[in-house]
């Protein structure tokens, strides 16, 4: 049934519909562990003229860029992940980029929309969180309230046309066998993100500072935890801040686009 359907028949409105709605009234804070069950997706919003050269990149990087959505040009809607989604509107917090520069960061944008944007929607490890809790395995930055911490790494992508750059990583810690578990767990879920892409010593991938992410929050690792690293859709702004994009627009990290589609949906079994 759709959400639509759903309303009028006076059913349960999906959660996934409920916190967009709540976005759409201003409501703007981490969707870590929000509308559990749904799969969340980081959002590259960019002109027609350089949306080919961002699809060959995505090719070329599916750990980081898995794209689980694409609007048509000038569209504002993806009704494979929503029959009620409005990307202007959507997401708790967005970022205009101008020439590499983060511009603004409104609550919607309405006023930046042009009738020449494609809307790329990628694959976020927030979704293949539900799977790790439902096997007892703490999520730190869930238990505190906070975003995930997100680094630039050493790990270049493979370009193409202006998109070029480091991998940005995603971290959570864990004790050795519950790591292992993780592993074993996420690579079920290629689609956003997989299995992790390093584990133990971020000094190696290039993090000087684990308590000093790039984006997100940091959060403690204990002395008998290991830190743990997943590709993150996040890397497209490091990408578009290297290539100093004329004009691009993208999620505010840890505050991702809530959609209808289901995380049990996407695992490889």
């Amino acid at each position: 049934m759709t959400v639509f359907a759903a309303m009028q028949q006076g059913d349960p409105v999906p959660a996934s519909a409920e916190a967009r709605r709540a976005f759409r009234n201003g409501v703007a804070s981490t969707t870590a562990g929000v509308a559990n069950g749904f799969v969340q997706g980081n959002l590259a919003i960019l002109p027609e003229k350089l949306a080919g050269a961002f699809h060959r990149f995505c090719q070329l990087n599916p750990k980081p860029c898995p794209i689980i959505g694409m609007s048509d040009v000038g569209d504002p809607s993806i009704p494979s992940l929503g029959l009620d989604l409005d990307i202007r509107t959507d997401v708790p917090r967005y970022r205009v980029w101008r020439d590499g520069e983060v511009a603004d960061e409104p609550t919607d944008i309405m006023k930046y929309w042009r009738d020449d944007l494609v809307t790329f929607v990628l694959g976020c490890s927030y979704s293949f969180e539900e799977a790790l809790l439902d096997d007892g395995l703490p999520i730190r930055h869930i238990e505190r309230n906070l975003r995930v911490p997100m680094y630039r790494t050493n790990i270049a992508c493979s370009p193409s046309g202006p998109f070029a750059g480091p991998m940005v990583v995603s971290m959570r810690p864990f004790k050795p066998a519950d790591a292992i578990r993780a592993v074993q767990i996420t690579s079920r879920f290629p689609s956003v993100h997989g299995a992790p892409v390093h584990l133990g010593h971020p000094h190696s991938i290039g993090i000087k500072d684990i308590a000093k992410p790039d984006y997100g929050d940091p959060v403690p690792v204990a002395d008998d935890e290991i830190p743990v690293f997943w590709a993150c859709g996040v890397t497209p702004q490091s990408v578009i801040a290297s290539a100093k994009l004329p004009f691009a627009i993208t999620h505010s990290p840890g505050l991702m686009l809530v959609t209808d589609l289901k995380n049990k949906a996407l695992a490889v079994l």
